[in-house]
């Protein structure tokens, strides 16, 4: 990471996206006299605004923006300008149809919604290089622009075009990565199977449709192209922005836990990560991921880092468009910040009335000020206003989960032993004691330094490269606890099954060596010595080295060992061979912990999740009732609660619903 500043705003930073150009401009005024009552001090502008800043080539009309952020700065609220270049305006692709994308099938998409662009179009890149840079010269020392924000989700809708413009692209960035040598591509790919061997480069294409199974190896390089084609897009108006603004942050908005981008590779490129979130209203506990995919931001930032959007209510592309509950705008939004967050923005600030998101929820509803809605919003500005000196302050774990795009796409690509397997939900498994139990949790590249931690999960790894696994091994060797899942290190970096036994690159780490799969149809389970279940996946171990800590008690590897555990050097490294029930996973992963020696953060009454953040002075403890009982949680004699301003020594009691965040100095 660079070593910019976080926006320029006081305390935690609180806004939206802000869309004036949709309104007509006598609504403006009231906006800011609403943003002022609501706390916010950031607004992300410009997003969308291609199409009246560029009304044709070469010709800009900036008097609209102009008089939108002189009246931000009058009223003292911070721009996050956007560069607009996530929906060209149709001007552009009637002079240059040829940037519209193709998909897989060879249909030419076409233009009238955003996203909507081949990412290896030169005319594309050209534009936006243009606009971006006019955008810069013109505001690169406007008083009001704390921040540039390039483009907008990156990958969202369109992130790979399949056209010959992206298949000579494509080609390019394979001579660069093979060093020019087509041996060395065909063996990466294992060409020799299906006769796919090439001879010469311009005969590979894109894993467009065709009549069989696509080779994986193929479609693994694919993938990495389009995450790292979207990224030049980033990195070349990033630099134009540096050139004219080289003090300002830049961001871009990720996607949660989107298997779109790579976005390891992506972070060092940003100055603050930024996250856009929408919890499922399908999911009976989104505050599970709404932790998870936090932690894996702030893994990301290496530190705090800005949510830029997420909903108030309503989201309008969910299969039902339902409101939020009482006070989960509140908790959502604090759960956030508890997990890194220090800024809080929503899309959007004004509910639009026209348009494909007419029906998205909003910071000002159509319902206007006298609705729930801008109540909570409200009341969550003075919240965020009395969290101030939160800002800066770390996260703080002890455990460490690895997660891994590369390994991602290739397990979840086709003629897998089983279909089911989803890389997130073997993730969000093995994360969710922890999350139940106060234990926290950063998220780790296989390859990272690994000395922080006591304890290393590595669920659904099926796909990783000799550094990695040998990263991995070494944690445990040195002293620490490793515990694998199945079909980890099942594949190298091509994709290459790992030969003379699974679990491929951790055989000698875990003492165990299985010779066969036997994936469970869908519902099946089979019974584990002690009780309990397990589903998914099963297959034949045998030790060499390990001890079972159970077994299968019925089923094709009935007494077979089902978890296994290895002294391996100072450390141990256990096995999990099968998927258990949530509760034997559960005690699995607390007997990890205990001997790993890791302690929850704190102990609270069930469906109270606690999450510490740390500054050299103090810890903020964030109490959050989920469960809707309430509950008496013990703090220190000497804490604070910051929401109320109040003393709590010794104790702080939830009301059913409502969130606490405690100040405890550190001593010593």
């Amino acid at each position: 990471m660079t070593t910019h500043p976080f926006p320029s705003v006081p305390g935690i930073a609180y806004g939206a996206d802000y869309n004036p150009e949709q309104w007509p401009e006598e609504v403006w005024a009231e906006d800011m006299r609403l943003m002022r009552e609501a706390g916010v001090n950031i607004v992300n502008v410009g997003i969308f605004s291609w199409a009246l800043l560029e009304p044709s080539e070469g010709t800009y009309d900036f008097s609209r923006m102009d008089r939108i952020l002189g009246l931000l700065h009058d009223n003292g609220i911070a721009a996050d300008l956007a560069t607009p270049t996530a929906a060209p305006p149709a001007w552009f692709y009637r002079a240059h149809p040829e940037a519209l994308p193709v998909d897989k099938d060879g249909r030419r998409l076409s233009y009238g919604s955003r996203q909507t662009f081949c990412p290896s179009s030169h005319s594309y890149r050209e534009a936006a290089l243009r606009i971006t840079g006019a955008l810069a010269e013109r505001y690169a020392d406007h008083p009001a622009v704390a921040m540039w924000h390039i483009h907008n989700e990156y990958g969202c809708h369109t992130n790979a075009c399949y056209c010959d413009t992206s298949a000579a692209a494509f080609r390019a960035w394979l001579r660069t990565k093979y060093a020019d040598d087509l041996a060395a591509l065909n063996d990466a790919w294992g060409t020799t199977f299906w006769s796919q061997w090439y001879y010469d480069w311009d005969e590979i294409l894109p894993p467009r449709a065709t009549a069989a199974g696509p080779n994986p190896s193929n479609l693994l390089d694919w993938r990495r192209f389009c995450s790292d084609e979207l990224l030049s897009l980033y990195k070349a108006e990033r630099d134009v922005v540096r050139e004219a603004t080289p003090v300002t942050p830049v961001t871009t908005n990720f996607m949660a836990i989107t298997d779109a981008l790579d976005y390891w590779r992506w972070a060092p490129e940003l100055d603050v990560v930024s996250n856009d979130h929408y919890a499922m209203s399908t999911d009976p506990e989104a505050e599970i991921e709404i932790a998870l995919s936090s932690d894996l931001m702030r893994s990301l930032a290496g530190g705090p880092w800005f949510l830029m959007e997420h909903s108030t209510g309503a989201v309008n592309w969910q299969t039902v468009n339902r409101a939020k509950k009482s006070g989960e705008l509140r908790r959502n939004a604090l759960a956030h910040v508890a997990h890194g967050a220090d800024g809080i923005a929503f899309f959007q600030w004004r509910a639009s009335k026209a348009g494909a998101e007419q029906w998205h929820s909003a910071m000002v509803p159509h319902a206007g000020t006298d609705s729930q809605i801008w109540r909570d919003v409200v009341r969550l500005g003075a919240d965020l206003k009395a969290l101030a000196e939160v800002r800066g302050s770390t996260g703080t774990a002890e455990v460490a989960i690895t997660w891994d795009w590369n390994a991602r796409w290739a397990l979840e690509f086709p003629a897998q032993p089983n279909s089911q397997l989803r890389y997130v939900d073997l993730v969000r498994a093995w994360y969710e004691p922890l999350w139940r139990a106060g234990v926290a949790v950063d998220f780790v590249r296989p390859d990272a330094d690994l000395s922080p931690y006591r304890l290393v999960l590595v669920p659904g790894l099926y796909l990783v490269d000799d550094e990695g696994a040998a990263n991995l091994a070494g944690f445990a060797e040195r002293g620490g606890t490793l515990a694998v899942g199945f079909h980890s290190g099942a594949v190298d970096r091509n994709c290459h099954v790992r030969l003379g036994g699974y679990p491929g690159a951790f055989r000698e780490a875990l003492g165990i060596s299985s010779d066969e799969h036997f994936p469970l149809q869908p519902g099946d389970t089979v019974a584990l010595r002690g009780g309990g279940t397990s589903s998914l996946w099963s297959e034949r171990v045998r030790l060499e080295g390990a001890e079972a800590v159970t077994w299968y008690t019925d089923g094709p590897l009935t007494d077979v060992p089902a978890v296994t555990r290895n002294t391996y050097g100072e450390g141990t490294a256990w096995y999990l061979a099968t998927h258990p029930d949530p509760a034997t996973l559960t005690s699995c992963l607390t007997a990890l912990c205990t001997e790993a020696g890791v302690e929850p953060v704190r102990t609270a009454p069930e469906g109270v999740e606690v999450v510490r953040r740390r500054s050299p002075s103090a810890d903020y403890l964030f109490l959050i009732d989920h469960g809707g009982h309430g509950a008496a949680v013990p703090v220190a004699e000497d804490a604070v609660e910051l929401l109320t301003g109040k003393a709590t020594p010794g104790s702080v009691t939830l009301a059913p619903g409502e969130i606490a965040v405690v100040r405890q100095p550190r001593h010593g």
